[in-house]
């Protein structure tokens, strides 16, 4: 039955709704006690994982009792912050309908980044995982509530062709809307009734982790979570499109080395060896010489030092994923060892606020509950065949060729992590370019 659920996800091309879109059946061939459900809605804005525990609740339980089957779990723990007071009760309500006792709910707290998945076990399970460590090392495996909802529909043979995405910002219409993969950015945000603005830039994505999309003519992926129409000079968005050698010239100077990116730094709160300020001090010339440098593989790149901690207004997470690039590209690996790991003993005094990261963020005004849209129609999607970690899908069809919903577009190539990927709409391929399947209804 292992093996089947495993090829059942893998033939769906379901992969991590919530992050960089490691398949899921690399988590689903792991031997754990616990599967954990990721509903933190971490980042901030972003609401369709709510929607999806109010609205679509045992889909998300059959899915997750799916993994658990799969994994050999014994308990399955449905985690959500409280502030959903209406998520809370749906799942509360439905765990109590549990007849085995394995599932249960969670109530997190309402702080950032809760959902990181080291954050989560910790405050969840109450164990550290090791740096650059995994939640299997203590007995768990994470998953997001989209994933789940998607393995749930894997079962029943009906691959990963929609995404739910929460569009916000400066649209006439914020909403969480069901969307085709594939689907424009600039389609969806005229289904929102288009930007309230006439200069704008669009993260994909939340706030803190997303980025900024060089245009709206992008299609949504099956990673796309939100999508946050903004000013460009916005304090969310203009950091995120400065010159990377600008951003250096600005942090190795004017850094004041106030500790203040280390005490909030989550890693480092959990007992990590992860020193921001001191990564501060680092030239990029020097990166390969340099011991203290190796401390930026450890680092999750939430950005709460860059927008929460700094107060000099400089980007330690801009540096941080500099220096990882280099010693990633260089193969530089970590050594974690057999540390003890002790968590700060002000880490719960530490943690951040979501409702002050907003505040902090100049996001109030589009803080808020929007309205379920339904699904939105398209008339023409263009599918990248890389939306996952690893190796791109091979195309298998051909310019011209009809193709219906949920056909396959693009194959795993053999011996290489990859997912499969599917046509969202019916219609005819009309091109087929630098990785891009585009069909037309």
């Amino acid at each position: 039955m292992r093996e089947q659920i495993i090829e059942k996800i893998r033939e769906a091309g379901v992969v991590g709704a919530g992050g960089a879109g490691l398949p899921t059946y690399v988590k689903a061939g792991a031997t754990v006690d616990t599967v954990l459900v990721n509903g933190a809605s971490c980042e901030p804005l972003l609401m369709s994982d709510p929607y999806l525990m109010e609205a679509e609740i045992d889909t998300v339980v059959r899915g997750l009792e799916t993994v658990m089957e799969c994994v050999g779990a014994k308990r399955g723990i449905i985690c959500l912050k409280g502030k959903h007071a209406k998520a809370m009760e749906t799942v509360r309500a439905r765990v109590a309908k549990d007849s085995t006792g394995r599932l249960e709910a969670f109530e997190l707290a309402d702080f950032y980044p809760a959902g990181d998945e080291q954050v989560l076990v910790r405050e969840v399970l109450g164990e550290t995982i090791p740096e650059r460590g995994l939640p299997l090392q203590v007995g768990a495996v994470v998953s997001n509530v989209e994933s789940l909802y998607n393995v749930a529909l894997a079962m029943d043979g009906a691959p990963v062709t929609r995404r739910y995405v929460t569009v916000t910002g400066e649209v006439t219409n914020p909403m969480v809307v069901k969307v085709p993969v594939g689907t424009l950015v600039s389609d969806v945000l005229a289904f929102a009734g288009g930007p309230t603005i006439d200069d704008y830039k669009v993260v994909d994505g939340g706030p803190m982790m997303g980025r900024v999309l060089p245009d709206t003519n992008r299609p949504v992926t099956k990673t796309t979570s939100g999508l946050i129409v903004l000013p460009p000079d916005h304090n969310v968005v203009a950091p995120k499109i400065m010159d990377p050698e600008r951003i250096r010239h600005i942090t190795n100077t004017m850094c004041c080395q106030c500790t203040r990116c280390t005490d909030l730094c989550p890693r480092n709160l959990l007992g990590h060896s992860l020193h921001p300020h001191k990564l501060m001090r680092v030239l990029h010339s020097q990166i390969l010489e340099n011991e203290t440098a190796k401390e930026a593989l450890l680092c999750s790149e939430c950005g709460i030092c860059e927008k929460y901690a700094c107060p000099m207004g400089v980007s330690p997470r801009e540096i941080n994923a500099q220096i990882k690039q280099v010693l990633m590209a260089n193969r530089v690996a970590w050594e974690a060892g057999d540390k003890v790991y002790r968590n700060n003993p002000f880490r719960s005094n530490r943690a951040v606020p979501t409702k002050r990261l907003i505040q902090r963020l100049n996001l109030v005004k589009y803080d808020g509950h929007p309205a379920y849209a339904g699904e939105m129609p398209v008339t023409r999607v263009s599918i990248p065949l890389r939306q996952h970690i690893g190796a791109p899908a091979a195309c298998v069809v051909a310019v011209g060729d009809t193709v219906r919903k949920g056909d396959l577009i693009g194959e795993m190539p053999e011996k290489a992590m990859s997912a499969r990927i599917h046509a969202s709409i019916d219609g005819r391929v009309e091109s087929i370019a630098d990785g891009i399947v585009t069909i037309k209804a």
